[in-house]
């Protein structure tokens, strides 16, 4: 039942995030010299390896769910031993790279405002920090919940079904935070 509801949840934050896409596209096409203008000064580069920090981290956290699906918290060998890594481990690893990615955004908005371009500057910069803002506090939103993951790993007296119904109920919203930036880099990065 978790998992429909959060299904049903994720379906409103996808209606939620194309509002926002709308809103891009239609201060886009309203200002195209705007938007050629400032999207020289996006570090493309940089924000490509964010995006594959950002899609690797949901390939551990999948890999946190499968141990979870085992039901083996924390690992059992040595802690180069990827292949005996917990659910636990997993996603310290995701929230380290979650984390990273975060810190890059804030990077990339300083180095934005150095520049002159801010929320209140223009329709390119409304844009931009509303719509790449909305999805940094989503991932910050799924930062929080693998705290709660992991620190309910520590305090369960015994991780059963219900443990790993949560890890795997997070790990959905964290994929599909992945998946919206991916629309948001491709958009925003390289579409002209």
């Amino acid at each position: 039942m978790v998992q429909v509801g959060t299904m049903v949840w994720l379906a409103s934050e996808l209606m939620f995030f194309g509002g926002l896409f709308a809103m891009y596209f239609t201060l886009r096409s309203t200002s195209p010299a705007l938007w050629a203008e400032n999207t020289q000064l996006l570090n493309v580069p940089l924000a490509a390896v964010n995006t594959v920090i950002l899609v690797l981290s949901s390939v551990t956290a999948q890999f946190g769910v499968l141990a979870a699906e085992r039901l083996q918290p924390r690992r059992t060998g040595g802690p180069f031993a990827f292949a005996k890594w917990g659910m636990v481990e997993w996603f310290i690893l995701t929230f380290i790279m979650g984390a990273v990615f975060v810190s890059v955004q804030a990077y990339e908005y300083a180095t934005l405002v150095s520049h002159g371009i801010s929320i209140a500057s223009s329709a390119y910069g409304s844009a931009f920090y509303i719509t790449t803002g909305f999805h940094a506090l989503h991932v910050t939103g799924g930062l929080v919940a693998f705290l709660l993951i992991i620190g309910r790993a520590y305090l369960a007296r015994r991780f059963g079904h219900h443990e790993a119904t949560s890890a795997i109920v997070v790990s959905y919203y964290w994929h599909f935070v992945d998946v919206v930036w991916i629309a948001l880099f491709f958009i925003v990065y390289f579409l002209k």
